[in-house]
């Protein structure tokens, strides 16, 4: 990326970079550091963009919320752990989780659950369990959720 020589042109280059898709701070600060601006030019930066509606933690957190659970099928401990992870307020997250619904969270889970389970081709029981634990952990749900569809789906079709 070539040097960018004036406030007027970073702003200009990070208002496409903002209006692309939802940004948190600490991603817009960080491609402000490749652009080589310093600390107080970043602030200046900073505070047009969130006073011109190109930057909301708010809205970030919630469509961030919103589109990791409904494609990447993430549970809501992974969801708070990635906006943790990207310094987002806890009144943000709390917002972010309002997003998404009980109905949608329990059917999107136990979809995932069922599919997941159908597809481990694994003769141990044990060895089965196991992997669909871990893949439904590592995808951000719930212990006692993912322990009570395991036994569930291993009494009714195993």
């Amino acid at each position: 990326m070539s040097e960018v020589n004036s406030v007027k042109e970073a702003i200009h280059k990070i208002e496409h970079f903002c209006a692309y898709q939802e940004r948190c701070h600490d991603e817009v600060v960080q491609k402000l550091r490749t652009m080589k601006m310093d600390s107080n030019e970043i602030d200046e930066i900073l505070a047009h963009l969130i006073q011109e509606n190109y930057l909301n933690e708010s809205r970030f957190a919630c469509s961030f919320a919103r589109g990791k659970h409904r494609i990447k099928f993430w549970g809501k401990v992974r969801i708070v752990n990635e906006l943790k992870f990207r310094n987002i307020s806890t009144y943000n997250i709390n917002l972010a989780l309002k997003e998404i619904t009980a109905e949608e969270y329990d059917t999107n889970f136990n979809a995932l659950a069922e599919r997941n389970w159908h597809s481990i081709k694994e003769s141990n029981g044990l060895k089965k369990r196991k992997k669909c634990c871990d893949f439904l952990l590592r995808k951000g749900y719930e212990n006692n959720l993912v322990y009570e569809k395991v036994k569930e789906l291993e009494a009714g079709k195993n």
